[in-house]
C-alpha cells in the first residue's frame, strides 16, 4: 500500500488504555477534502506544473511510494510507459496524421541565463535569510495540502470523463434500460455487411470502459494511498482494544452476578408483595365494578319507586348519578349501550310529571277551604318540586301558579254570591238565573255582608299566596346563596393551593399516563379534596332498594341520595324543613335573580287580580246606580270597608294597588256629587220657604253645637228619650254668646258639620268636599242676600214687608256662620296635604263675602231710620207744644227699631247702630234748623229746640242697654267762629 508526504491526521495514542482521540490542531482539524492522486502518471500536456506531480528518485529513494508496489496488478498492465501502448498512445486520440516532432524554439524569446537573475538575488539574499531563520524557529508548513490540492482537481478532472450513469446509486445491469445504455446492442450485431466497422466499435467500447475501469482504480487506489497510515494504526490498535474489551466482559459479568444476588436478596420478595398487592387492587376494582353494574342495573326500578312517592329530585339526582357513572366509569360496557338513552326520556317524563304535580298541588293550595288555620299546604311537598324544576332548569312554573290564582280568584266570588243568594229566600234562582240579577237583587244589608265575606275570604287568599311564594323564593335565594359561597370558597382555595394544585395534577397526569385508576392510587384521606375522583365517591350504591346478597354485602349497599347527601351541605327552609342542595343546580346568580323577582312580582299580581275582581264586582252591582243611591252612613260604611281591604293587601303584598282605590274613588267622587247637590237642594228648598223668623231651638241642635269644642268637630251621638224631655230654647248659644236664628240656619250648620264628618270618614274627598262645602256657602250668603236685602222673601214667601227684625236675624244668622268658618277651615286643613293648602283661600273669600253682607244689613238698617228722619224732620217746626209731635214720633219709631233688634243683636252691636242712627238723626236735624235759621243764641227758638233734644235724650237713653250711650246733641248747631 502507497503512504502519504506527510504526517498522519490521526494521533498515535500515548497509552495503552487511551482511546483514539482527534487532533487539536485547528489547522488539521479543518482540512480540506482532497481527492487521492492518480497512481499512473499520465503524460505531459504541457502544463509546467504536471513535470513536478511524478515522484522524485532522488528525493524519495528512501521512502516508500506506489511505485514500490508489487500488489497493484490494475496499474502495472495499464502502465502507458509500455512498448505495446507506444504506438497508438497519440494517434488513437488526435489521428493517424500526428507525427512526433521537436519543437523548434522561438526567435521572439531572449536566451536566458544565470546573470539574468543576478540583480534578483542580490534583493532577495536578505529575505531569504529572514526567512530561513523563521524556518528554523517555526516547523516548514506541510507543502502536501498544495500537492493534495491540485492531485483533487486532478482527480476530479479525471471523474467527470466517466459518464454519470456509473455513478447513480441505483445503477444496475438487470436493468434492460440500463444495460442498453452501457452496452448499445448495436455493437454486437454482426449479421450485416458491416462486420469489421462493428468489431471496431465494439473494440472502441471496451477501450472506453477499460480506461473508465483505470480513472476509477487509479483514483480508488489514491483514496487507499491517504488512508493507509491511519488503517495500519488501528490495525495495530486492535490488539488493545480487544485487551480492554475482555477486561470490561469480565468486569460486567462480575456486576450482574451480584445485582442478581440483591435481586434475589432484597427486592424480590418486596416486588412480588408489590405485584400481589396489584393484583388484589386489580381484583377489587374488577369487584367494585361489577357491584356498579349491578347497582346501575337496579336504577330504573328504583326511579320508578321514587316516582311513586314523588321523590323527584331524589329520582332526578339518580338519574344524573346514573348518567354520570355510566360516560365516566362504565363507558363502552356493551350491555349498558342503550340506558343512556332510556334515562334521558325518563328525565323529560319526570319534566311531565312534575309540572303537573305543581299544577295540581298550586290548584289544592289556592282552593282549599278558608277554615283551614294552615298557611301552607305540604311544605315539604312543595320544597322538594321547586328544587326539582330548579334542577330541570323549568323556571317559568311560577306562571302556572299565576294563572290558577286568577282561576281561584274568580270561584271565590263567584262561591261567596252563591252562598249569599242561597240564604236569601226573597231571591228565586230558578226565576233569576244569573248571578249578577241574583246579586243586584239584595239590598245594601246582604250585599253589604257579601262583599265584607269576599274580602275577607280575599285577605286569607292573600296570606296564603304570600307564604307559599316565600318558601318558593326562600328556596331560589337558598339556592343563589349556596352558589356565591361555593363560587367564593373556589376563589380562595385557589388562591392558597396554587402549588399543591400543580403538584397534584402533576401525579394525577403521571398515574393517567401509567394506566392507573386515580381512586386507586390515592387513599381517600390522603387525596386532596381538589382531586377527588367520582369513582371513590360512587362506590356506593344508587339504588334505595338493597342489593342481592351475592353481589353486594348488605352494609356496603346504600343509596345514591343517602350518598349525595353526605356531600352536600344541608340549608334550613324558613319553614323548618332541611333540605339539600345539589351540586348540579348549575343556574347563574343573574337567573336566579330575576326568578326571585318574577316570584316577587306574582305577589303584588295576586293583590293586584284580588282588587281587579272586586272593582268588577263593584261594577256589576253599580250598574243601576245602586251604589250612587246610597246615604252618607251606607257609603261611609262602604268606603271604610274597602279602605280596610286595601290597607290590609297593602300590609300583605307590600305594594299599592291602585284599581280598587280608583274605583273607591271614582265612586266617592260620585257621591260627593250626589251628596252635595242633595244639600245644597235641600238648603234651596228650606231658604225659598223661609219666613225669616226667629226660631226655636231644639236640644239636639244644641248639642250638635256643643259637641263643637276646642276647634274640633265631633258629631255628638244621638240618645233616644233625651231630646224629647229637653224643651226647644229661644236661642243658641254658642260659647256663651246668644244667637237668634232661623230654622234654615240650624239646619245649614247641621249640614256643615255633615261635610266635615264626611271628610273624617272618606279622607280622599277632602278636596272636593272643601270646593263643595265652599260653594254651599257661597250659595247661603247670596241667596239670603237676594231674599232679604233684596226683598226676594215678599215673592217666593209672600211676606207683606222685610221688617228691621228680618234684617237683624239675617244678620245675626250670618254672624254664626262667620264664627263656624275658622273652625271648618282648621278641620280641612289637618287633612290636607301641604300642597293642597292654596284651597284654603276659598274660605278667607267666603268670610270677607260674609262680612260685607252683615255690613250692608247693617246699613240698610240705618237707612230706614234716615229716610225715616228725612221725612220727619223735614217737617219740624220750632214751635209749641214741647216736646213737639215730629220729636214724639221720632222717639216711637226708635223705640219700636230698638224693640226689634234688641233680642236678635248683641248689646255692644245694639249701641252701635243706634250711635249710627244717631248720627244719621243729629245730621238731619242740624240741617233743617239751618233751613229754620235756628241758631244757639238762648232765644226762645234755641230753647224749645233744646227742650226738644232733651226730650229725644231722654227717651233714648231710656232704652235697654242705651243709657250710657254718648249722644253728643252739641253738634246739631253750628259752630261760630
Amino acid at each position: 500500500m502507497a503512504s502519504s508526504h506527510s504526517s498522519s491526521p490521526v494521533p498515535q495514542s500515548n497509552s495503552r488504555d487511551a482511546f483514539f482521540k482527534k487532533e487539536m490542531d485547528s489547522a488539521k482539524r479543518f482540512r480540506p477534502v482532497q481527492s487521492l492522486p492518480d497512481v499512473c502518471p499520465k503524460e505531459p500536456t504541457g502544463d509546467p506544473n504536471s513535470l513536478d506531480d511524478s515522484p522524485s528518485l532522488v528525493a524519495d529513494q528512501h521512502r516508500w511510494t506506489i511505485y514500490h508496489s508489487k500488489v497493484n496488478l490494475p496499474a502495472a498492465l495499464n502502465d502507458p510507459r509500455l512498448a505495446k501502448r507506444e504506438s497508438d498512445f497519440f494517434t488513437k486520440t488526435w489521428g493517424q496524421d500526428f507525427v512526433d516532432t521537436e519543437v523548434a524554439p522561438s526567435f521572439y524569446l531572449p536566451q536566458i541565463n544565470k546573470e539574468n537573475f543576478a540583480l534578483y538575488q542580490q534583493e532577495i539574499i536578505q529575505r531569504e535569510k529572514i526567512h530561513e531563520r523563521c524556518k528554523n524557529i517555526c516547523p516548514p508548513k506541510d507543502t502536501f495540502d498544495r500537492t493534495l490540492l491540485h492531485t483533487h482537481d486532478k482527480s476530479r478532472t479525471d471523474l467527470e470523463q466517466v459518464p454519470k450513469i456509473f455513478m447513480k446509486p441505483d445503477f444496475a445491469l438487470e436493468d434492460s434500460l440500463t444495460f442498453n445504455a452501457v452496452l448499445p446492442w448495436s455493437h454486437f450485431n454482426t449479421s450485416g455487411g458491416k462486420g469489421n466497422r462493428d468489431a471496431a466499435s465494439s473494440k472502441l467500447l471496451q477501450e472506453k470502459l477499460s480506461h473508465y475501469l483505470d480513472i476509477v482504480e487509479v483514483n480508488i487506489a489514491h483514496q487507499i494511498s491517504l488512508r493507509s497510515e491511519a488503517f495500519f494504526h488501528a490495525m495495530t490498535s486492535q490488539h488493545e482494544l480487544q485487551d480492554y474489551l475482555r477486561k470490561t466482559s469480565q468486569a460486567v459479568k462480575i456486576l450482574r452476578d451480584k445485582i442478581a444476588q440483591i435481586d434475589k436478596v432484597m427486592c424480590e420478595g418486596s416486588l412480588q408483595v408489590l405485584r400481589l398487592s396489584l393484583t388484589r387492587n386489580n381484583c377489587v376494582k374488577a369487584y367494585n365494578k361489577l357491584k356498579l353494574m349491578a347497582t346501575v342495573h337496579q336504577t330504573q326500578p328504583t326511579v320508578q319507586l321514587l316516582l311513586s312517592t314523588s321523590e323527584f329530585v331524589g329520582a332526578l339526582d339518580l338519574i344524573a348519578t346514573t348518567q354520570e357513572v355510566l360516560q365516566q366509569e362504565l363507558q363502552g360496557i356493551h350491555s349498558f349501550r342503550h340506558l343512556g338513552s332510556q334515562l334521558c326520556e325518563l328525565e323529560k317524563l319526570i319534566d311531565k310529571m312534575m309540572i303537573a304535580e305543581f299544577s295540581t298541588y298550586a290548584r289544592s293550595d289556592l282552593n282549599r277551604p278558608f277554615e283551614e288555620d294552615c298557611q301552607i299546604l305540604e311544605e315539604e311537598r312543595l320544597i322538594s318540586l321547586v328544587f326539582g324544576l330548579l334542577k330541570q332548569r323549568k323556571l317559568n312554573f311560577f306562571e302556572i301558579y299565576g294563572d290558577e290564582m286568577i282561576i281561584t280568584a274568580k270561584n271565590i266570588i263567584k262561591q261567596c254570591v252563591v252562598s249569599t243568594v242561597s240564604q236569601i229566600e226573597e231571591i228565586d234562582t230558578e226565576v233569576v238565573v244569573k248571578l249578577a240579577d241574583q246579586m243586584r237583587m239584595m239590598n245594601f244589608p246582604q250585599w253589604f255582608d257579601l262583599l265584607k265575606n269576599i274580602f275577607s275570604k280575599f285577605t286569607i287568599f292573600l296570606k296564603r299566596i304570600k307564604a307559599t311564594l316565600n318558601i318558593i323564593r326562600s328556596v331560589v335565594l337558598l339556592v343563589l346563596d349556596k352558589n356565591q359561597r361555593t363560587r367564593e370558597l373556589e376563589e380562595t382555595s385557589v388562591q392558597k393551593n396554587p402549588a399543591k394544585d400543580n403538584a397534584v395534577d402533576t401525579e394525577v397526569a403521571y398515574l393517567t399516563h401509567e394506566g392507573m385508576f386515580i381512586s386507586d392510587a390515592f387513599s381517600e384521606g390522603d387525596l386532596p379534596s381538589v382531586a377527588v375522583d367520582t369513582t371513590s365517591q360512587r362506590n356506593t350504591s344508587p339504588s334505595s332498594e338493597p342489593c342481592s346478597s351475592d353481589s353486594v354485602s348488605e352494609p356496603e349497599c346504600t343509596t345514591d341520595s343517602s350518598s349525595s347527601k353526605e356531600q352536600m351541605p344541608s340549608s334550613v327552609i324558613p319553614g323548618g324543613v332541611e333540605m339539600m342542595i345539589s351540586e348540579d343546580l348549575k343556574l347563574t346568580d343573574l337567573e336566579l335573580e330575576k326568578l326571585a323577582n318574577n316570584i316577587q312580582e306574582l305577589l303584588y299580581g295576586a293583590s293586584d287580580i284580588c282588587h281587579d275582581r272586586s272593582v268588577k264586582f263593584l261594577m256589576a252591582r253599580a250598574k243601576d246606580g245602586f251604589l250612587e243611591k246610597l246615604n252618607s252612613n251606607e257609603f261611609v260604611a262602604l268606603s271604610r270597608l274597602m279602605e280596610g281591604f286595601i290597607l290590609d293587601t297593602e300590609q300583605i303584598c307590600g305594594r299599592k294597588s291602585m284599581s280598587l282605590r280608583g274605583a273607591l274613588q271614582s265612586q266617592a267622587n260620585r257621591f260627593v256629587n250626589r251628596f252635595h247637590e242633595e244639600r245644597k237642594t235641600k238648603l234651596s228648598l228650606l231658604l225659598d220657604n223661609e219666613r225669616w223668623k226667629q226660631a226655636d231651638v231644639p236640644a239636639e241642635f244644641q248639642d250638635l253645637v256643643d259637641s263643637v269644642s276646642d276647634g274640633k268637630i265631633i258629631l255628638p251621638e244621638k240618645k233616644a228619650g233625651a231630646a224629647e224631655e229637653r224643651k226647644p230654647t229661644d236661642v243658641l248659644i254658642v260659647e256663651e254668646q246668644k244667637y237668634a236664628v232661623v230654622g234654615t240656619v240650624l239646619l245649614l250648620i247641621k249640614i256643615i258639620l255633615e261635610y266635615c264628618q264626611c271628610v273624617d270618614n272618606i279622607p280622599s274627598i277632602t278636596t272636593d268636599m272643601l270646593t263643595r262645602l265652599s260653594d254651599l256657602l257661597k250659595y247661603f250668603n247670596s241667596r239670603s242676600c237676594q231674599l232679604v236685602l233684596g226683598a226676594g222673601a215678599l215673592q217666593v214667601v209672600g211676606l207683606k214687608t222685610i221688617t228691621t227684625k228680618n234684617l237683624a236675624l239675617s244678620s245675626r244668622c250670618l254672624q254664626l256662620i262667620v264664627h263656624y268658618i275658622p273652625i271648618i277651615r282648621a278641620h280641612f286643613e289637618a287633612r290636607l296635604q301641604p300642597k293642597q293648602f292654596s284651597m284654603l283661600r276659598h274660605f278667607d273669600h267666603i268670610t270677607k263675602d260674609y262680612h260685607d253682607h252683615i255690613a250692608e244689613i247693617s246699613a240698610k238698617l240705618v237707612a230706614i231710620m234716615d229716610s225715616l228722619f228725612d221725612k220727619l224732620l223735614s217737617k219740624y217746626e220750632v214751635k209749641a207744644p214741647v216736646p213737639s209731635a215730629c220729636f214724639r214720633n221720632i222717639c216711637k219709631q226708635m223705640a219700636k227699631m230698638h224693640e226689634a233688634i234688641y233680642d236678635l243683636l248683641p248689646e255692644e252691636q245694639t249701641q252701635m247702630l243706634f250711635l249710627r242712627i244717631n248720627a244719621s238723626y243729629k245730621l238731619h236735624l242740624k240741617r233743617q234748623l239751618a233751613h229754620l235759621n235756628v241758631v244757639n243764641d238762648g232765644g226762645p227758638q234755641n230753647g224749645l229746640v233744646t227742650a226738644d233734644v232733651a226730650f229725644y235724650t231722654g227717651n233714648l237713653q231710656a232704652l235697654r242697654g242705651l243709657k250710657n250711650l254718648d249722644l253728643n246733641m252739641a253738634e246739631i248747631w253750628d259752630q261760630k267762629r
